[in-house]
């Protein structure tokens, strides 16, 4: 049985890590931060202790002391952040930040959210600072890092980005006619949810040896799909 953090739990992906989290019969309880509350829906019984402060500089102070799993799901666009520097802060920082933390509370298996392309030699700004959020996290001593490197996210939620919002709409078109003609590009964000958490179990229950596991499309979409109903029996 596994006790788990996550940050990020109010965005498209951490809301569908959180749901799956909380439905998860090896999960005993989840810390999750938000900045504010969370949705009374997804607090089943005792299980999630929600973390609340607006200050995210306080998270890593915060950090519970008997989580065996952290899961990262921290990320915004340049456009929201209000430029790269904010936008660096949200990416890198603080999960980088709240990475040191889980180490230092004896955390022993680290899932993050990353992106496809993600390079930290990138001479492009976002891929290089994805990258070096893996490099770094990668180097902490975790007994694991899985990091996964979705495409583009499919899903619901509100959006300020016309260009993507259409990209979006295409992807779940094609993927109503058939899923095998948008996961190369594109994967659902329920999907990357489970991929995380099913590797993240993986890990923590000694079935993976690999230090850094890293889940391009093709792998999450076999985890977070293809095998879910195996995967997500793990304990």
């Amino acid at each position: 049985m596994t006790t788990a953090t996550l940050a990020g739990s109010t965005g498209l992906v951490g809301s569908h890590i959180l749901s799956t989290l909380t439905t998860h019969p090896s999960i005993t309880d989840i810390h999750a931060y938000a900045r504010r509350s969370l949705p009374t829906t997804t607090q089943p019984g005792n299980k999630l202790h929600p973390i609340i402060d607006s200050d995210t500089t306080a998270w890593p102070t915060k950090f519970p002391s008997n989580a065996s799993l952290f899961l990262s799901a921290l990320g915004t666009t340049r456009a929201a952040a209000g430029g790269l520097a904010q936008q660096r802060k949200v990416d890198h920082d603080l999960p980088v930040s709240l990475a040191r933390a889980a180490i230092a509370n004896g955390c022993r298996t680290f899932v993050l959210i990353s992106s496809a392309g993600s390079n930290a030699n990138s001479w492009l700004a976002y891929p290089r600072m994805k990258g070096e959020t893996e490099q770094a996290v990668s180097e902490m001593g975790f007994e694991h890092v899985v990091i996964l490197r979705p495409g583009l996210i499919v899903g619901t939620r509100e959006d300020k980005r016309p260009a993507e919002f259409a990209l979006r709409k295409l992807a779940a078109l094609t993927g109503s006619v058939a899923n095998g003609f948008k996961d190369f590009w594109a994967q659902d964000a329920e999907v990357i949810a489970r991929a995380a958490v099913g590797a993240g179990l993986m890990c923590a229950s000694g079935k993976v040896e690999k230090k850094v596991w890293i889940l391009e499309q093709s792998d999450i979409v076999r985890l977070g799909r293809t095998e879910w109903g195996k995967v997500s029996s793990t304990d």
